[in-house]
């Protein structure tokens, strides 16, 4: 029975996965398997020849050999770390190393067990994730400085937009009942706002289902309308707005006035250049959303070509002289943080239906 059991043993330490080795008090190694001459790029007999100590990288070798010592003086029972060896052709290896030792029946040492896995791949990836992360840092705090700026001076030209309005009013008084200079005089008021909604969002930083507020979509879809209404003019488009008045979503002030802008826009960017443009905008309810569709008339997009990059950085499917494929990639993420998403159906030459999932409050 004993003998099974020694050849049971034998199998197990020979064939293991991982690096098994028994390594005298002194650092010397007593017994490898295949996997630990694997790892190091060393056969057994190279191995014997020298002591652990030899292919341990210098700045992990203190450590080891103080854990070593608190281990043969009972200190701890076993211990476990990341530590770095050299291979054989000079590189470095990280590993995960647990020890424990073995007594005789006097509780005298007599060897260690070590265990030893090859996690280099995991911590090469662990750098490069790092490596990105400062990127993002980097760039976020790129962004909260444009942003900071941006929100600042633009809303100073704004102030400033305002007050001329107030001149040229004391000015022309008949001013104030041209179409026109109300509708510019709207605009800034629409812009203004936007900018406060901007402004706190990065002061906020509200984080994806958190810090959303009860707002009215036809209000929001009837600004959106007013701000484009000198484009959809020049263009001759014609927009049906067909929004329930009553009903509620979930959402960020700045981000849903971002998202309908930006599809409206499109959608006359876009406009087939033989017919009328004409734009229907509904909404329907389902399960938890608020669905808002935005339907045209206008080129439409080939989507069995296009589905994969239509909502990607840098994605366009339309040779327009102001296409840069960001505005879809930034309209869906704001889309997803405040907890919805969207379906598009399209064919080209006959036009585009953007379906976008809103919770509803």
């Amino acid at each position: 029975m004993s003998l099974v059991k020694d050849k049971l043993f034998e199998n197990i330490f020979t064939h293991a996965h991982g690096g098994i080795a028994i390594v005298s008090l002194e650092g010397k190694w007593l017994k490898v398997n295949k996997s630990i001459c694997e790892l190091f790029g060393y056969t057994e007999d190279e191995l014997y020849s020298f002591s652990f100590q030899a292919l341990t990288h210098r700045d992990d070798l203190d450590a080891d050999l103080e854990s070593m010592h608190q281990l043969t003086e009972g200190e701890i029972d076993n211990y476990q770390t990341e530590k770095r060896y050299f291979h054989k052709k000079g590189h470095v290896i990280w590993t995960l190393l647990s020890v424990s030792l073995v007594k005789d029946l006097e509780g005298k040492p007599l060897y260690f067990v070590s265990q030893i896995i090859d996690i280099s791949a995991q911590k090469s990836a662990n750098w490069h994730l790092q490596f990105l992360m400062n990127v993002v840092k980097g760039q976020n705090e790129k962004l909260n400085d444009f942003a900071r700026i941006a929100t600042h001076d633009i809303r100073t030209h704004v102030g400033n937009l305002s007050s001329l309005t107030e001149f040229l009013e004391e000015d022309i008084t008949a001013i104030k009942n041209n179409e026109n200079y109300k509708m510019l005089k709207e605009s800034i008021s629409n812009l203004d706002e936007t900018i406060q909604h901007l402004n706190d969002i990065r002061l906020d930083e509200p984080k994806k289902y958190n810090s959303l507020n009860t707002l009215r979509l036809y209000d929001y879809v009837k600004k959106a309308l007013y701000n484009i209404s000198a484009i959809a003019k020049k263009e001759q488009c014609e927009i049906v707005n067909r929004v329930d008045k009553d009903v509620l979503i979930l959402g960020i002030e700045a981000y849903l006035d971002s998202i309908i802008l930006n599809f409206i826009t499109n959608a006359i960017k876009y406009k087939s250049p033989n017919q009328t443009p004409i734009i229907e905008i509904t909404t329907t309810t389902k399960d938890a959303f608020v669905i808002l569709k935005i339907k045209d008339n206008g080129q439409g997009i080939n989507l069995e070509k296009n589905k994969n990059k239509l909502f990607t950085l840098n994605g366009t499917f339309h040779k327009h002289h102001d296409s840069r494929g960001v505005g879809l990639y930034i309209t869906k993420n704001h889309i997803e943080s405040i907890g919805g998403k969207i379906e598009v159906e399209s064919e080209v030459g006959v036009g585009t239906c953007f379906s976008i999932y809103l919770l509803k409050a």
